[in-house]
């Protein structure tokens, strides 16, 4: 009879106790969410032309096209002469690497959306004899780079994310197979 009332006594110490942590981890979530919407009011305050800034680079990106395999020797006023019976042609940047040679690509950004519509017409058209490879200029979320792992260097040791640990030494059953015996040094070393 005693077990019984303080098996009943414990139990209702646990529910207790489980209730006093959901109200804990209740007022957690609660102030999770308050941190989150006033960092949400402090990153507004302090950079207002964040949101208008990233409208505004989709608004670009809807009139421009992405132009690749252009010619090395090609200059942008020729890739304007080639693209300006699409429009209006605004600007036209041909990406370079870090010595200031052209990659092989280009983008145009046009006045007018319709262009870009006239523009993917002009797909594997040719320039400088090289066939153009035209297709809608898309934009970057920025954040959405995909994980790219770091390929083993050859002559670095192993450096991975677990620690090494040896294979426990195996002992065939009941005598089946080999065991791998130990090798005989060498007497006479190639190197000395």
């Amino acid at each position: 009879m005693e077990d019984d009332v303080e098996m009943a006594a414990s139990e209702n110490g646990a529910v207790v106790e489980l209730d006093d942590m959901k109200k804990r981890l209740k007022e957690m979530e609660d102030e999770a969410v308050a941190l989150r919407e006033m960092q949400a009011k402090v990153e507004k305050e302090m950079d207002p032309a964040a949101s208008a800034n990233q409208a505004n680079r989709e608004e670009v990106d809807a009139r421009s096209i992405f132009v690749g395999n252009v010619d090395y020797s090609c200059t942008p006023e020729e890739v304007q002469q080639h693209f300006q019976a699409c429009g209006t042609v605004n600007r036209v940047t041909i990406r370079t690497n870090k010595f200031g040679q052209p990659k092989g690509y280009a983008y145009v950004e046009f006045l007018e959306t319709e262009a870009v519509q006239e523009a993917l017409l002009l797909n594997e058209s040719e320039l400088h004899g090289r066939q153009l490879k035209v297709s809608a200029k898309r934009t970057n979320v920025p954040g959405m780079k995909p994980y790219r792992a770091r390929r083993p260097n050859p002559y670095m040791g192993f450096r991975g994310r677990t620690p090494f640990m040896a294979a426990p030494y195996f002992f065939p059953p009941y005598g089946y197979g080999k065991v791998p015996r130990a090798r005989a040094p060498m007497r006479y070393s190639p190197y000395f």
